[in-house]
């Protein structure tokens, strides 16, 4: 038995809220064979969504938010920020102190949790869509009350999705936010200029398709595997006056790193205006 499965087993886990990410964290938990798939309680206000969980990964899923908590000894909150409240008001008092609750609901600080819970061991986590196919990372952080051993457990849960970052400070939760949380967005859009830039090339959509995202996926592989500076690494690429200098001289003009340093700026300032609406009162 693995480390991972020995600090999790017997371990139930309880998601409260099954949208995308509920779902991708209970496959790499289930992947991982960290939990048992009878040992993880899911709830969804549709039924049909509830009955679709349990027949495809076979957990326990229910449309009662109390029900599924109640069963766990890690709760999961994956609702979206506008459901909070009113699961904060069915959830209060139903936690109890011997439970950990994770969050990874974007904005929703961790005292706010801890207060409106009535509960102190909270984690808060900033998961990003690669989750979905075990290559994510997931930014963290957690309430002093949280032990070591549940922090074990935590890096166990978010090590089934991809990568894991822990920080004292929870600044860097919001931070993350506006890179890896939403930076999935960013390179998506470059994908698809790089793609339609081909086509307009005289490419085909398949083919274009097909290059731009081997190019991108053999440039990040590349530059993981190397541990070089990414200007060591562009460097590599562009001979003086030729076709990468020229592209990169356009790109240097058109402002893509202020565009780009502006473009996460906004995110941040958008993640603390969810912020303050989510934890006010």
């Amino acid at each position: 038995m693995s480390e991972s499965n020995s600090v999790l087993e017997g371990k139930k886990l309880a998601f409260v809220g099954s949208g995308v990410m509920a779902e991708s964290m209970i496959s790499g938990v289930l992947e991982k064979k960290l939990i048992l798939p009878q040992h993880i309680f899911a709830s969804h206000p549709r039924t049909k969504r509830a009955e679709e969980l349990q027949a495809q990964l076979g957990v326990c899923a229910s449309t009662s938010n109390r029900e599924a908590a109640q069963a766990a000894d890690i709760v999961v909150i994956c609702v979206k920020p506008q459901r909070l409240r009113a699961v904060f008001h069915e959830l209060a008092g139903v936690v109890t102190s011997s439970q950990l609750v994770i969050s990874i609901v974007a904005g929703a600080n961790s005292s706010s949790i801890a207060q409106q819970l009535r509960h102190a061991a909270v984690v808060r986590v900033m998961p990003n869509t690669p989750a979905q196919i075990g290559h994510g990372i997931s930014v963290w952080t957690c309430t002093p009350e949280v032990n070591e051993e549940q922090r074990v457990q935590v890096r166990a849960i978010l090590s089934a999705l991809g990568k894991e970052l822990f920080f004292e400070e929870e600044k860097f939760v919001d931070m993350a936010t506006a890179i890896s949380g939403s930076g999935p967005a960013y390179v998506f859009l470059v994908m698809e200029a790089l793609i339609d830039a081909a086509v307009h090339l005289g490419f085909s959509r398949q083919d274009a398709r097909e290059l731009v995202t081997e190019t991108l996926l053999g440039s990040v592989l590349f530059a993981q595997e190397s541990h070089r500076h990414p200007a060591e690494l562009r460097n590599m690429v562009t001979s003086p006056a030729g076709t990468s200098a020229e592209a990169l001289y356009q790109l240097e003009k058109g402002g893509l790193r202020t565009i780009l340093s502006k473009a996460v700026h906004a995110a941040y300032q958008k993640t603390a205006t969810l912020s303050d609406i989510i934890n006010k009162g």
